[in-house]
């Protein structure tokens, strides 16, 4: 794999019931949300698996919560987790972004599904780090 950044990428905003995905350009910093994947165990990573195999991204980004001190708590140790066995079965870079405050955010712009939202403003922050 070469060294220049990856263009095509997916993102997810990782919960216990509901994971965010997003998919996005970093050629033209746009990030959308694709949906919001509600499936648990197996049929979880199934899906993960047909969006990956649909949108073939470079590379996948996962939004690692922490407290607003910059800490972690339970979550992030659940997100670095998932971004694990995301590595493991995809053999795809797998970037982690801090995601503070974007359910927040989403919610304050009207999202209509505030986990797919959330993904593009976890990806959207990407870009911005990764510019």
């Amino acid at each position: 794999m070469s060294t220049s950044l990856p263009v095509s990428l997916l993102a997810f905003d990782f919960g216990t019931k509901r994971i965010g995905v997003a998919s996005g350009n970093r050629l033209l910093g746009s990030a959308r949300g694709v949906r919001t994947i509600t499936e648990q165990g197996d049929a979880r990573f199934a899906a993960i698996t047909k969006l990956i195999a649909e949108w073939q991204p470079d590379a996948l980004v996962i939004g690692v919560p922490r407290h607003p001190d910059g800490q972690p708590h339970e979550m992030t140790q659940r997100a670095l987790r998932f971004a694990g066995q995301l590595r493991g079965r995809y053999h795809l870079p797998v970037v982690e972004v801090d995601e503070r405050y974007t359910s927040a955010e989403a919610q304050s712009q009207g999202a209509r599904d505030l986990d797919a939202a959330s993904a593009a403003l976890i990806l959207e922050q990407y870009f911005r780090e990764h510019s």
